[in-house]
């Protein structure tokens, strides 16, 4: 059994429905495309199609199988196009998906950097705060925060964002400013619902030691820029991403408080399906936003006593 003609036909029989379209695609008979599945089905002692009458289907060993396949042929047509070239230049269509804040404010720019240096790349992206089926849902890869989810997700680590906590100088003057992780209970805190405990607040004293707080506010959103935008507006107290609510605190509009508590930062990755052969794509993506993200933009200096009190 020729393998590479086997796994060809099969993934063409896959993609055009039918075995009589993939003859056609291959510019050969029904019966030798057949002959190739049928010889593949037996080499893997699986089945890998649903036959019947009207329709073709793929078994669960051969949806397994079948991206597997769609993988290793397109790493190979790669491999030749690169073959007298001295650098592999990734090509096609990159599917990707990211929250909706750091996608917008830090992804948009980077990819339209990646675009302009790599002219035969597409992305289609997605920027949703869900957590994305890679798999079911077909991406290539996802742009996460904190936690990957799934064990059968590859990371790569590319930055890592802080948590700040946060409210206008117009609330801190009419509230007056916590001291203490605990003298939350007694703020308007607006909280988020991606969060393991929507209702906590991480903090660590200076010793490490864990300082959790529970508490509670007037609004509960999906959003973290809804979120900053309530702060701003003087709603109350949030506890979001550096990458969020930067801008309104170098813009003066929200002051960072409890600093001297903040939790260890939040690592941000480029995760994947587990395969055996990664693409080129996604390898390059991948590799240019850890060289982008190196420095990040969006983290903030801990501001002095001194230059908070001349803000207030």
């Amino acid at each position: 059994m020729d393998r590479f003609l086997a796994i060809t036909a099969f993934v063409k029989v896959v993609e055009t429905g039918s075995f009589a379209r993939a003859a056609q695609r291959l510019d050969t008979s029904v019966s030798s495309v057949s002959r190739h599945v049928s010889e593949l089905e037996a080499h893997l002692d699986a089945r890998l199609l649903n036959r019947t009458t009207r329709r073709l289907s793929l078994t669960e060993s051969g949806r397994v199988f079948h991206e597997r396949c769609v993988q290793l042929l397109a790493d190979l047509d790669e491999a030749e196009v690169s073959a007298g070239a001295a650098t592999i230049l990734p090509r096609g269509t990159l599917r990707l998906t990211a929250s909706i804040t750091f996608g917008s404010r830090h992804l948009a720019p980077a990819i339209a950097d990646f675009i302009t240096r790599f002219p035969a790349m597409r992305c289609d992206v997605e920027l949703s705060d869900r957590a994305v089926d890679l798999v079911d849902e077909g991406y290539d890869l996802a742009v996460r925060i904190g936690a990957i989810g799934s064990q059968n997700l590859v990371s790569r680590k590319i930055g890592e964002t802080h948590m700040v906590c946060c409210a206008s100088p117009a609330y801190l003057a009419r509230r007056g400013e916590p001291a203490t992780p605990e003298d939350l209970a007694a703020h308007a805190c607006l909280t988020y619902e991606y969060t393991s405990q929507r209702s906590v607040w991480p903090f660590r004293d200076r010793d490490g030691r864990s300082r959790d707080v529970r508490i509670a506010g007037p609004v509960h959103a999906n959003n973290g820029r809804f979120l900053e935008g309530l702060a701003v507006a003087g709603a109350g107290v949030v506890c979001e991403p550096d990458f969020i609510v930067g801008p309104d605190v170098r813009a003066g509009k929200l002051t960072p408080i409890l600093r001297e508590f903040a939790p260890p930062p939040s690592p941000i990755y480029v995760v994947y399906p587990s395969r055996r052969h990664l693409s080129a794509k996604v390898r390059a993506f991948t590799d240019f936003l850890v060289a982008r993200f190196a420095v990040p933009d969006w983290t903030l200096a801990a501001p002095s006593k001194a230059a908070r009190g001349a803000k207030r």
